[in-house]
């Protein structure tokens, strides 16, 4: 080109082959990088084309032309060194691999730095401390092998709680669905014997809490805690479930599912992974609806982990696990529909009727739920399945109509330590005998209103007097006699509620500690 403004007349193209060794070279313009940061890979053509001198080799002298007889011929001409074609090069040598040494890491040729376009060096980030990470992800201490070979002592286990939560944890990742076979097998291999039982009323617990949302996971991981009782009496038979609550067989369930077993009845259970084992009665509370049971020779069972139902909401998810018309392991899901409900429940006979504050849900509940539990998402315990509402002859023959009712685990924890104690259960007390109010238009219920008030009682400390109309309880309405009730039920002895009174037209309050009831043989 002739162009005054060829951008390329001041440097024109030199063949290879006649560029000399100190001949500038052409740049490369940076281009994209591959995704591990790399410059692009030259190909083995491009690479024959520019023989590299070898470092370090010793460039060997030109050969001395021959020279003809002197009379045969002119001397030669002189030719100019810049004509003078390049020295024959040695070729290159063959680069060696780097010799690689077994528990290296393998580290890449660096890339040309002019060639590498940092904001192209990776696609993908990762992570901030990716070496630790890899660390963790590998090494298994307790299977690495020592320097002779054989594999090192495994240390102590401490006799504390994280060791046997660690080891449930495992026994769920592994099995799944697979239920408590291999979970107690898993359990039982990583507990010593002389360690004390894990207990769900200690706050020790070998279920894994679960991802909110989940209910697949939720009931993978709750089906080991919940067995099937059957029981059988002299005069009737029964069946129900139950809530596994420590690793050595105590379990929890309702007095109405084993009531019939007291007088040399027989109580069997049914765990998850296909087992049984007879069990005893340990203990009874007819007032709250609850019994603990315990199975003969068990050791490595799973205990449920308990929740709280201090905080629960309405709509929140649950979800119901237990044996309705003896269908076992069977898994339901719902919502919470009302809090505080005050329900009457009895033993399906209409004998030893009891009030008690449920925990409302549309979860399918029907007969033999009776002691199963209601969790939440993330495999807690928060409620006692007890009873529902049939729009039948009897619960038997219409089924649930999505009115379930559970005990709050609160009040069923409290009963439950007790009766593993061997302490006869001692319930609260106000004082005060009640009755319904209506308004004047004798149908809708504004409360309860006190009938008798006893001489001494902590509803007499407090003021109470004959006449008055409780509301409320802890700010909770109590729009009818069974609501107050339930109510107290949910309190200890020794505890200090408000309550909230009318009287003569005004509001009132009064701070009232609760009495005890002294307890029940159970």
């Amino acid at each position: 080109m002739t162009d005054d403004h060829d951008p390329f007349a001041e440097r024109p193209y030199t063949p290879p082959a006649d560029r000399g060794p100190d001949a500038e070279q052409p740049t490369t313009p940076e281009g994209p990088t591959d995704v591990a940061g790399e410059s692009p890979v030259t190909p083995a053509a491009d690479t024959a084309q520019q023989p590299t001198e070898q470092p370090g080799a010793p460039t060997p002298p030109a050969a001395p032309a021959p020279q003809p007889p002197a009379a045969a011929a002119p001397p030669a001409p002189e030719v100019p060194a810049a004509a003078a074609p390049p020295e024959p090069q040695q070729p290159a040598a063959p680069v060696q691999p780097a010799a690689y040494t077994p528990g290296q890491p393998l580290t890449p040729p660096a890339a040309a730095e002019s060639h590498v376009d940092p904001t192209l060096t990776h696609r993908y980030e990762p992570p901030a401390d990716s070496a630790a990470a890899a660390a963790a992800t590998t090494q298994i201490p307790h299977l690495e092998q020592a320097g002779d070979g054989t594999p090192p002592q495994q240390p102590p286990r401490a006799r504390r709680r994280g060791g046997r939560l660690a080891a449930a944890a495992l026994a769920m990742v592994l099995l799944g669905a697979a239920g408590g076979a291999g979970g107690a097998a898993i359990y039982n291999g990583l507990n010593d014997d002389d360690q004390a039982p894990v207990s769900s009323l200690t706050g020790d617990s070998s279920s894994k809490n679960t991802p909110a949302g989940d209910v697949e996971r939720v009931a993978q991981s709750v089906l080991p805690s919940v067995v099937q009782i059957n029981v059988r009496g002299q005069a009737e038979s029964n069946s129900g479930t139950g809530i596994i609550i420590s690793s050595d067989g105590d379990i929890l369930t309702n007095n109405h599912v084993v009531e019939a077993g007291v007088d040399d009845g027989q109580v069997t259970v049914s765990f998850n992974d296909g087992t049984n084992g007879k069990a005893t009665i340990v203990g009874r509370d007819p007032v709250t609806d609850l019994a603990v049971i315990k199975v003969e020779g068990k050791t490595d069972l799973t205990p449920a982990t308990l929740g709280s139902s201090s905080e629960l909401k309405v709509g929140q998810e649950v979800v119901a696990i237990g044996s309705p018309f003896g269908l076992e392991s069977t898994v339901t899901s719902g919502i919470i529909s009302a809090l505080n409900r005050p329900v009457e429940s009895s033993d399906g006979t209409g004998a030893n009727p009891t009030v008690f504050p449920a925990v409302q849900t549309d979860a399918a509940i029907n007969p033999g739920n009776s002691g199963g539990p209601l969790v939440d998402l993330q495999g807690r315990v928060i409620a006692i399945n007890a009873a529902i509402r049939s729009n039948g002859t009897t619960a038997a023959t219409s089924g649930s109509i999505g009115l379930g009712f559970a005990i709050p685990v609160d009040l069923a924890k409290s009963v439950a330590e007790q009766l593993v104690d061997g302490k006869t259960v001692e319930h609260a007390r106000i004082g005060v005998t009640v009755s319904p109010a209506v308004s004047e238009d004798a149908i809708t219920g504004i409360g309860a209103q006190i009938e008798e008030v006893t001489a001494g009682s902590s509803g007499d400390k407090a003021g109470l007097k004959v006449g008055d109309v409780i509301t409320s309880i802890e700010g909770h309405p109590t729009s009818s006699s069974d609501a107050v009730v339930a109510a107290i039920r949910n309190f200890r002895p020794g505890d200090k509620v408000t309550v909230t009174y009318s009287r003569d037209g005004k509001t009132a309050t009064a701070e009232v500690t609760l009495d005890s009831d002294g307890g029940k043989a159970s």
